[in-house]
């Protein structure tokens, strides 16, 4: 077991002597948890103490503005997944129905993520596991209680038009809090906070574009409703 563990720190030993350029750090070791030797080498301790502490610094690099984005955008992809999960029983439409169970899956992995954020910076995340929409009222494209209720009360033909319409409304609110979060200075610029949401950001607005196409194939221009 010690040999195995060892061996898995070998690799992660070369690349934080590479980060700091520890000399002598990069050499192969010699044998099975072989600290690097050499004038000035660092110790298998040391070169540990100084990853640890490159990670902890990067966690601990970003704004309230990051942290808000976070915990607002969990509520608003939680009430994403409270229209979704209204499809399988008021859709009478197959494809909208895949289309609600990609954005359940695609905004629980992501709200998973953010969570994750949150809690590895000591922020705390909202409690429930599928986010809460109370966190972000007010947050741009969420939908009021009436419409909420309006896409409740829907369904087949009328539930598929509303949900595609509102859920464009929701994509394009989560695009804005992107846009205005990219344009705060001083936020998103830890790898983490920027990889999040650049990737929320081109995923609804690719959702977007096949939701508009969807739309406009349920009603054509100059069709009758």
């Amino acid at each position: 077991m010690r040999l195995a563990r060892e061996r898995r720190r070998i690799p992660l030993l070369a690349a934080v002597a590479a980060l700091y350029g520890c000399a002598g750090a990069g050499a192969a070791p010699t044998g099975a948890g072989a600290a690097p030797t050499g004038a000035g080498a660092a110790s298998t301790a040391e070169l540990e103490a100084l990853y640890r502490a490159r990670t902890d610094s990067a966690l601990a690099r970003h704004t309230e503005a990051d942290a808000d984005f976070m915990t607002r955008m969990i509520g608003h992809h939680g009430q994403a997944l409270e229209m979704a999960g209204l499809a399988p029983s008021r859709s009478a439409s197959p494809e909208v129905q895949r289309l609600a169970e990609r954005i359940t899956a695609a905004q629980e992995s992501e709200i998973a993520l953010m969570r994750q954020w949150l809690e590895e910076r000591g922020r705390a995340a909202p409690a429930t596991a599928h986010g809460d929409s109370g966190h972000a009222m007010g947050s741009p494209g969420m939908l009021t209680p009436d419409q909420m209720r309006e896409l409740a009360g829907a369904s087949g033909g009328s539930f598929d038009r509303l949900f595609l319409t509102f859920m464009i409304q929701h994509h394009e609110g989560a695009v804005r809090m992107v846009d205005d979060l990219f344009a705060t200075p001083g936020a998103a610029r830890d790898a983490s906070t920027f990889r999040i949401a650049s990737g929320i950001q081109v995923d609804q607005r690719s959702e977007i574009a096949r939701m508009q196409s969807m739309l406009e194939a349920f009603d054509p221009p100059g069709a009758a409703r």
